[in-house]
């Protein structure tokens, strides 16, 4: 069961990488002013949400010093390109009951280069 888990879970992120290679770095820095109100992505640094850094590869819901709802500590989601890119298109309907206000980010290409962005300034 594990081995199985395992092997989807890399072919998720095999999936995500292809997404984010297709992402463009400065459009995706441009289009992160929208989420820079909430979110930081300097290590340790939370707003109204939590800092984005080291997010990928780590488990929703479970950076410490930052409150989150119940419906994301609980989601079981491991953030990657994929899994990122569904919940920017639309938070409410990916994780029902979670308390991200913003409405998505519906373009995919525009998301794509959001996560490009991410990938880049979350891991320094």
């Amino acid at each position: 069961m594990l081995k199985i888990s395992f092997t989807l879970a890399l072919l998720a992120l095999a999936a995500g990488a292809a997404v984010a290679a297709e992402g463009d770095v400065e459009s995706g820095r441009k289009l992160y002013a929208q989420c820079r109100a909430c979110h930081e992505t300097e290590a340790g640094k939370h707003k109204v949400g939590p800092s984005l850094h080291g997010i990928f590869g780590r488990m929703a819901g479970t950076i410490e010093g930052f409150r989150y709802s119940p419906a994301l500590t609980q989601s079981g989601i491991v953030w990657n390109e994929q899994t990122m890119g569904e919940y920017i298109a639309n938070p409410r309907d990916f994780i029902k009951g979670n308390r991200m206000a913003y409405a998505g980010l519906k373009d995919e290409k525009h998301r794509a280069d959001v996560i490009a962005f991410l990938k880049q300034a979350t891991t320094k």
